[in-house]
C-alpha cells in the first residue's frame, strides 16, 4: 500500500531498535481505515464511520498510570495515588519489552502531529502505533502538520497494546501500563488498547511543561465564542454535560476537552474532539451525531441486526462508548481554534443531593474551592446497604492527569480571574450550574431539565445575571439570582422545591460535610482566602 502525505525519517524510530518492521508513515485516513478492515479489525458502519473493540479495556485505567521519578520530577510531581512513581529502572526494562515487541510486528504506523494551537506552545508527537486505527485516532486527535514543514518530534509515544507487562518483574500492578518519562520525553503504552490513553498521555505533559515552565495554565474543560468574541470556559466531570452546553448553535466551539490559558488568550490542545455517544441522538446531539461520518471513528459501541446501524443505546459492551473525529467535522467551529481571555467561568456539577442551585455566582475565593473540589455526584449503585446518591471529587475536574499539585493550577486560575480584562465590566464571572437533581435527591426529586440549564448559562453570557439581584445560601455562601428569564422562580433557590424543608437542610449539612472533608487533603497547600470559602456543616437554615 502506498503511503499518503508527508514522509518521514526512518532514522529517528531506528534509534528505539525499530529497524525490522515495515513503517507506514503518516497514511491518509482512508488508507488506515482499509487496512484496519483488511486486518478484521474493524469494519465501515452505516454512517461511513470506522467502528472498533478495544478489547479488554474499554476506558482509561488510572491506577496503572506512571511518571518515571528522577532528577526532573522528583522534588516537582504531587505524588501519590493518581501520579504513580515508577523507576528510571523499571521504565528501561519495559522499554526494552516495548521495543522488542514492536520490532517482531511485521507493520508499524508512524503519525507525526502536534498539540497545542498557538504556535508559542506547539509540542511536536511522533506516535508509533501497532494497529492502523490507533494511528487513525492520532490523527484525529492531535493537530495535523503541513505536508511540508520539517518535523522535529519534542516527544513520542510507543503504543503496543499487545505487550503485556510483568507486575513482578516490571514493577506495574498488572499487565497494561501507561508509564512517562520527562527525561527521555517518551511515553509508553502497552497491555491496553484504549486509545484515550494516547490523549491523556500528552495531556499529562502539558499539565507539567505549560504552568510549571511557561506561565500557561492548562485545562480539563471545553470552550467556545460568541459573536462579540466572548469566550467561555466549560469544566466539568464525565456526565455533567459538558460537551451538550458548550456546543451551541449560537457559539462557536473552540475545542471540547483540552485547553490552554495564556497571557493573551485561550487556545486548543487538540485537533478533534472525542465525544461520549452513549444514547446519542440526533436530536440531542445534532453537531456530534452529523461529525459522525468517514473518517471517524467509533468505540465499542452496538449494532442493530443488520450489524452497520449503530444503536447508540446498547451498553453491551461499555457505557463509554466514544467517537473521535478532527474538529473540522463541526461545522460550527473557531478555525485557529483559539479564543480571547474568557469573559465567564461555568464549573458544571452533576449534584444527585439535589441541594445546589441550577446557577450561582462564585467569588474568586470561591472559585479556586470549587476548582479543586472538582464535585460532582454519582447514583448509588446496586450494593447492598447503599441508598444515596455517592459524591465523588477530582481536583480541577481532571485529577487523573494532574502532575502537580491541585493548589498549584488553582492559584495560577485566581490570579489569572485577578488579571484578566474582559468585555464590558471587565471582570470575569466564574459560576457554578447544577446539572443534576432538583426539589430532592436522586429518586425523589427530578433532573434539572437541559432547557432550564441552557436558560440559565443564556443569561450569564447576555449578562442578564449581572443585573439582578442575589441572595447567599447559608451552607455554601453561594450566591444565587433571585430571577433568571425562562426559569421558575420556585426552583433557583433549591430549599425552595424540596417539599419538605428539613429533607433539604439534612442533605445540605450532609453534602457540605463530604466537601469539607474532601479538601482536608489539600488545607496544608492552601491560603486562608480559599480556605474560607469552605461549606458551613451544622449550620441552621432559617
Amino acid at each position: 500500500m502506498k503511503n499518503l502525505g508527508r514522509k518521514g525519517s526512518n532514522s529517528s524510530i531506528d534509534q528505539f531498535g525499530l529497524t525490522a518492521p515495515t513503517k507506514h508513515w503518516n497514511l491518509h485516513p482512508a488508507a488506515l481505515i482499509e487496512r484496519t478492515i483488511k486486518l478484521n479489525q474493524g469494519k465501515l458502519t452505516s454512517m461511513g464511520a470506522l467502528a472498533v473493540n478495544t478489547g479488554e479495556f474499554t476506558g482509561r485505567s488510572p491506577k496503572d498510570r506512571f511518571i518515571v521519578e528522577d532528577d526532573i520530577t522528583r522534588d516537582t510531581v504531587y505524588w501519590g495515588d493518581i501520579n504513580i512513581p515508577m523507576s528510571e529502572a523499571h521504565f528501561d526494562g519495559l522499554y526494552e519489552k516495548v521495543t522488542s515487541y514492536l520490532n517482531e510486528r511485521s507493520d508499524l504506523y508512524v503519525r507525526d502531529a502536534y498539540a497545542c494551537a498557538h504556535f508559542d506552545y506547539r509540542l511536536n508527537v511522533r506516535v508509533v502505533t501497532e494497529y492502523p486505527w490507533q494511528n487513525l485516532f492520532a490523527n484525529n486527535m492531535f493537530l495535523r502538520p503541513t505536508d511540508v514543514e520539517h518535523f522535529e518530534p519534542a516527544w513520542t509515544i510507543l503504543a503496543a497494546p499487545g505487550c503485556m507487562a510483568d507486575a513482578d518483574v516490571d514493577g506495574t500492578r498488572q499487565h497494561n501500563f501507561a508509564a512517562i518519562n520527562f527525561t527521555k520525553k517518551l511515553i509508553l503504552i502497552g497491555g491496553t488498547a484504549y486509545t484515550g490513553e494516547i490523549k491523556k498521555g500528552i495531556f499529562s505533559v502539558l499539565n507539567y511543561i505549560l504552568p510549571k515552565e511557561r506561565d500557561v495554565l492548562s485545562m480539563h474543560c471545553s470552550a467556545n465564542v460568541g459573536s462579540k468574541s466572548d469566550t467561555s470556559l466549560f469544566f466539568g466531570l464525565s456526565g455533567t454535560g459538558k460537551t451538550t452546553l458548550s456546543t451551541d448553535p449560537e457559539r462557536q466551539l473552540i475545542g471540547d476537552d483540552e485547553h490552554g490559558w495564556s497571557k493573551a488568550n485561550v487556545f486548543n490542545f487538540e485537533g478533534g474532539c472525542y465525544a461520549k455517544t452513549i444514547n446519542l441522538s440526533e436530536s440531542k446531539e445534532p453537531q456530534i451525531y452529523r461529525a459522525i461520518k468517514f473518517g471517524a471513528m467509533i468505540e465499542n459501541v452496538g449494532f442493530e441486526k443488520d450489524g452497520y446501524t449503530v444503536n447508540f443505546d446498547d451498553t453491551s459492551i461499555t457505557q463509554n462508548t466514544r467517537v473521535s473525529y478532527p474538529i473540522h467535522h463541526i461545522d460550527n467551529i473557531v478555525y485557529n481554534s483559539r479564543g480571547d481571555v474568557p469573559q465567564n467561568i461555568f464549573f458544571l456539577t452533576c449534584d444527585a443531593f439535589g441541594v445546589l442551585p441550577p446557577i450561582s455566582k462564585l467569588t474568586p475565593a470561591q472559585a479556586m474551592y470549587h476548582f479543586i473540589s472538582g464535585y460532582t455526584a454519582k447514583v448509588a449503585g446496586t450494593e447492598a446497604g447503599i441508598n444515596e446518591p455517592l459524591a465523588t471529587f477530582s481536583s480541577c475536574f481532571g485529577a487523573p492527569f494532574l502532575p502537580l499539585h491541585p493548589t498549584f493550577y488553582a492559584r495560577m486560575l485566581g490570579d489569572k480571574i485577578a488579571k484578566g480584562h474582559t468585555v464590558g465590566n471587565g471582570v470575569i464571572n466564574v459560576w457554578l450550574v447544577n446539572t443534576g437533581w432538583t426539589g430532592g435527591p436522586y429518586g425523589t426529586g427530578k433532573r434539572m431539565e437541559l432547557s432550564h440549564t441552557r436558560a440559565t448559562i443564556r443569561a450569564a453570557l447576555k449578562g442578564t445575571l449581572n443585573k439582578v439581584s442575589y441572595e447567599t445560601d447559608p451552607v455554601f455562601g453561594l450566591s444565587i439570582p433571585t430571577e433568571c428569564p425562562d426559569i421558575p422562580n420556585g426552583i433557583l433557590n433549591p430549599r425552595n422545591a424540596w417539599t419538605n424543608t428539613d429533607d433539604y437542610d439534612h442533605y445540605a449539612n450532609i453534602l457540605a460535610k463530604k466537601f469539607v472533608d474532601n479538601f482536608k487533603a489539600f488545607e496544608s497547600e492552601a491560603d486562608a482566602e480559599i480556605l474560607s470559602a469552605a461549606p458551613k456543616v451544622g449550620v441552621a437554615i432559617d
